[in-house]
């Protein structure tokens, strides 16, 4: 890891640089202290050459929601780079840095990885201490990794995993040790879950993910089809739990502790109305995004819609788990999907269409729902723009998920143009 240059994601806090979450409720803000994750990968010799834009407080999938200016895809600027780690993705991709940390919420590592042509990986939930990551929804996020090859992302998460006193969510676990040492599959049962390949699936997506499962195959592991019968919920459920945690998290952006203020009479009321003050302040300061998420978040948690909503969601969430844990403990050691419905699209494209944005995370969200390890790697490209796959495994099985992953990044043309 000695002098491994990194981009940091600006949702996670460091002391070189300022924490700004891509907000301009947060602008020019110095975090008096960094993250674990960060501390770890300094300590074994790793730079941090520089913070990368996101979607405002990690809430977006194309990082066109920052207070500071979308990211661009290396490959078409025209398009987007995915998100919310968008920026973390695009430098990797660009080749201005070896590896990046990301966070995964619903999918913010692995579909802008996809989106990029890199490898996206988030660990098991509890496996990367979240001290000094930005809540945005403290039940789902995940740090995570972006790197160039499986092997780097295996090698920067055996530095930031393990147990941490500063954060209670973390798992009593010792640092992981990985041994990529697998030369095939044999032996291994990879699940393709039915409802991950719906008959609208994008014609070329398909071409290349069956072009994958058959070079799996041919490294020796035997596909079984299964089912997820809750997956149709997952991207519903996740948009309930998701935004009713923003709502409490983001509460403390006030004004008064840390962060940017503006006053009762900048907003045109009394300027001792603390009231004003807080409407000012959270009005000028969040993005449109942001607030949308906000209000429904805090209305899925208000008397008289928490049963409607929110404790639906919370059961929903419980059957999704129950499913892919059903799926794992019948013989099945990992699954594949892809990552993304689409290649990346173009910018300004889905803005207008919130609900289109959301489905996009239809393949990614229900790994951070039920806490397992998910990566996505490349698979192919079509018109140029790559198309990621992704492998899903049981919890605390980061040994098997990167070993696959590293085989099939090794019989997988992720270049590959497909027509």
């Amino acid at each position: 890891m000695g002098g491994l240059p990194l981009a940091v994601k600006d949702n996670i806090c460091t002391v070189e640089y300022d924490t700004t979450c891509g907000s301009r409720i947060l602008e020019n803000y110095r975090s008096p202290y960094e993250a674990t994750a960060v501390s770890r990968l300094k300590a074994a010799g790793g730079m941090v050459a520089c913070k990368s834009n996101l979607d405002e407080f990690a809430m977006g999938s194309s990082s066109e929601h920052s207070a500071f200016g979308r990211v661009r895809h290396p490959v078409d600027a025209e398009r987007v780079p995915g998100g919310s780690s968008g920026g973390s993705a695009a430098l990797v991709a660009a080749g201005a840095v070896d590896a990046a940390l990301g966070s995964d919420t619903g999918g913010s590592v692995r579909q802008p990885a996809a989106f990029c042509g890199v490898v996206g990986l988030k660990p098991t939930y509890g496996r990367v201490s979240r001290y000094g990551l930005i809540a945005f929804g403290s039940s789902l996020d995940q740090i995570g990794v972006i790197a160039a090859s499986v092997q780097q992302a295996a090698a920067v998460l055996e530095v930031i995993s393990g147990r941490d006193e500063r954060d209670s969510t973390c798992a009593d676990v010792d640092p992981i040790d990985i041994s990529l040492d697998r030369q095939d599959l044999d032996g291994i049962v990879v699940g393709l879950p039915a409802e991950y390949f719906p008959s609208d699936l994008d014609p070329v997506t398909r071409k290349a993910c069956d072009r994958a499962v058959d070079a799996m195959r041919r490294a020796g592991a035997v596909t079984r089809d299964v089912s997820l019968p809750h997956a149709r919920l997952a991207v519903p459920c996740y948009y309930v739990i998701a935004p009713a945690e923003a709502s409490a998290n983001l509460a403390r952006y006030d004004g008064v502790r840390y962060g940017a203020r503006v006053t009762g009479q900048e907003g045109g009321e009394g300027v001792d109305d603390l009231a004003a003050m807080y409407r000012a302040t959270r009005g000028a300061g969040f993005g449109a995004e942001v607030r949308r998420r906000i209000v429904v978040g805090t209305h899925v948690l208000s008397s008289g819609y928490y049963e409607a909503y929110y404790t639906k969601a919370q059961i929903a969430r419980g059957r999704i788990t129950r499913d892919f844990t059903a799926v794992f403990d019948g013989g099945v050691d990992v699954l594949f999907t892809p990552t993304t419905p689409t290649t990346a699209f173009k910018a300004g494209e889905l803005l207008g269409d919130p609900v289109a944005m959301y489905l996009g995370d239809v393949f990614v969200c229900a790994a951070n729902l039920a806490g397992i390890p998910a990566i996505s790697v490349p698979i192919g490209r079509a018109n140029g723009l790559p198309i990621g796959g992704q492998l899903m495994a049981p919890v605390f099985a980061e040994q098997t998920l990167l070993n696959v992953a590293q085989v099939m990044e090794r019989v997988v043309d992720g270049d590959h143009e497909l027509r």
